[in-house]
């Protein structure tokens, strides 16, 4: 009986100093986890050059992401408007592109212009082929300096009425940025199928919508992903709470998640609502 007795204790004192330390261990190891994961450069080396020889409409360049550490220079398609310049639009494409990818990407950056708005499309962080969107929560955090490389950019070519797009898992990047930094640094923000993550993984934050003070454009396609069409209430709802009066969400008829042969429905919308700014 005594030897029962002190096993009985013995397990006791186990199972609270799992209850007290496992946690912890969890979190730490997780930090760890996140802090350790770092874009694919060399893929994005190779679809620079890819991308470089295909570019026919505007200027490709490179940009310091100053927040890695080696000062790595990534690539961006810079287009003018021939006529008087209203602003410019920064686009950040969805996971695993490029900034000239043709769905909602080349016809955004190439027909803005003709409208007086100046686009710059930035190489947003890549993983391998394969990733999932858990896989590239912990990059989210990472792209806020590629975005900053982006507003510097264009305020030293004397421009300061800046809007920021972002597209799918760009959008995700674009909201962590704005949840550290704030909205103080662009004019205005456009999502486009927002919410997008994969089967099972649910998203690691809410939008911060509620807290944004510049107007935002919520846009997606009818025939979105159910996740992304799901949430189209509670993006609303924060962009209600927020109560910027030009904030609006706008639904793409016949639209799927990547706008895929949709690429004047997704523009026509954006510059009508760009022109009310």
């Amino acid at each position: 009986m005594r030897k029962l007795k002190m096993i009985k204790n013995i397990s006791s004192v186990l199972m609270l100093l799992a209850l007290t330390i496992s946690p912890v261990m969890a979190d730490s190891t997780s930090t760890s986890d996140m802090s350790a994961t770092k874009p694919n450069l060399e893929r994005e080396k190779r679809m620079a050059v890819e991308v470089e020889d295909a570019v026919l409409d505007g200027d490709v360049l490179f940009l310091k992401d100053e927040g890695s550490k080696d000062g790595h220079e990534f690539m961006a398609i810079d287009q003018e408007p021939e006529d008087e310049t209203k602003g410019a639009v920064i686009i950040l494409h969805g996971r695993g592109f490029h900034p000239n990818w043709e769905d909602a990407i080349y016809p955004l950056r190439t027909q803005l212009p003709a409208k007086g708005w100046r686009t710059l499309s930035l190489q947003m962080p890549v993983l391998e082929k394969t990733a999932k969107y858990y896989d590239y929560v912990p990059l989210f955090s990472q792209a806020g300096s590629r975005i900053e490389a982006g507003i510097k950019y264009l305020k030293e070519q004397g421009i300061d009425n800046i809007v920021l797009f972002a597209h799918s898992c760009g959008a995700h990047m674009a909201m962590e940025w704005v949840r550290q930094k704030g909205d103080s640094q662009i004019s205005a923000y456009i999502g486009a199928g927002m919410g997008a993550t994969d089967y099972k993984q649910k998203m690691a934050k809410p939008f911060p919508l509620e807290s944004m003070k510049v107007p935002v454009l919520d846009i997606y396609g009818d025939k979105e992903f159910p996740a992304v069409i799901r949430m189209a209430s509670k993006r609303l709802e924060g962009i209600t709470k927020a109560g910027n009066k030009k904030s609006k969400q706008v639904i793409v008829p016949g639209a799927n998640h990547y706008f895929t042969d949709k690429g004047d429905e997704l523009v026509a919308p954006i510059a009508k609502w760009l022109d009310t700014l």
